[in-house]
């Protein structure tokens, strides 16, 4: 079959390798679509920190935002997934340790992430390993631009989660990315009134597209008091910038992960009485996910810029918008083409 694969930084070739086999326990999925991701990016240039730590090492395949249909399934899975349209968790821990015992596998020292950590292959090719267990099933009218979005989706909307809004409440999203617009867009699900800080005014004039409240820069944004802002930026000053901006009593969730140290000052913190939540996966959001896309309450699809084929992903990992493009920020990879 055909792959990406990276074999260093900035070095990439689309190549014929060996299809998975479907051990016991796993499936093989048929690639439908494979988003790119800011992870890719950072594997591309190899400034992922994972290089540094040993959790990855070229070549590698990546891609693990993804769906796709069941074509084979190995010992000890139920024939009834054959065919059945998918999309699944990238975290896949070891299934023994006291973490993943207690529901938090994605956290697990040991685990493998699709496309990301330990070798395992990713989905930005022809096929791709899955055990069942992470498997989602996704309903028919959750189509592949919807389904390649449900890995992404999940963190946005564990961070609403972990924000606690209510019905009302004024949200302030930092980062105008994938991430960021789909909080926002599961923020207006939830009846809050949102704002998002970017730094471009063509991505902020998209985010108005979604139907949020207010879209600004740095410099334009309003005095308002906010009761949660969820951090989706990569700016090391931002975290800060969030604590002085909460209202006091309320949270602050960080999704965004800056290239350099963030730092807050714990004085602050406290004294205004500060909640603040991390969140690393999209593990345990995932079916609350697809059930949002079914019922037509969030409609990730807008975000999709372009899709591309195999032989493209190279250019778009160096930055290459594709021609043709819309203005969202994702650009997804349909591997049969």
């Amino acid at each position: 079959m055909r792959a990406f694969v990276l074999t260093g930084p900035r070095q990439f070739t689309v190549a014929e390798v060996e299809p998975p086999v479907a051990a016991p326990g796993q499936v093989v999925v048929d690639v439908e679509r494979a988003g790119v991701c800011g992870t890719d990016v950072e594997f591309f240039t190899g400034h992922m920190a994972y290089l540094r730590q040993g959790h990855a090492t070229y070549p590698m395949r990546l891609g693990h935002e993804w769906c796709g249909a069941v074509s084979a399934v190995g010992d000890g899975v139920d024939p009834a997934w054959a065919g059945q349209r998918v999309t699944g968790d990238t975290m896949l821990g070891c299934g023994h340790c006291h973490r993943c015992r207690t529901g938090r596998q994605h956290v697990c020292e040991d685990r493998f992430e699709i496309g990301v950590r330990g070798g395992w292959p990713g989905a930005l090719a022809e096929q791709v390993p899955v055990p069942v267990t992470a498997l989602r099933a996704l309903p028919d009218n959750v189509g592949p631009a919807a389904g390649a979005m449900v890995e992404p989706a999940g963190s946005a909307l564990r961070a609403i989660q972990a924000a606690a809004l209510e019905p009302g409440d004024t949200v302030l999203v930092l980062g105008a990315g994938t991430i960021a617009l789909l909080v926002a867009q599961f923020a207006l699900a939830r009846g809050a009134v949102v704002h998002v800080l970017g730094l471009t005014q063509p991505s902020l004039d998209f985010a108005r597209t979604l139907g949020v409240d207010g879209a600004w820069t740095a410099a334009q944004l309003p005095a308002i008091p906010f009761d949660a802002i969820i951090d989706c930026s990569t700016g090391a000053e931002l975290p800060a910038a969030a604590l002085d901006l909460i209202e006091p009593g309320k949270r602050i969730v960080f999704v965004g992960l800056s290239a350099e140290p963030s730092l807050i000052d714990t004085r602050t913190m406290v004294l205004k009485d500060v909640t603040a939540i991390g969140i690393l996966s999209a593990s345990p959001a995932l079916d609350g996910v697809i059930a949002h896309y079914a019922e037509g309450s969030v409609d990730p699809r807008p975000l999709v810029a372009a899709t591309v084929g195999l032989g493209q992903v190279g250019d778009v990992l160096a930055g290459t918008r594709p021609a043709g493009a819309g203005p969202g920020p994702k650009i997804h990879v349909d591997p049969r083409r």
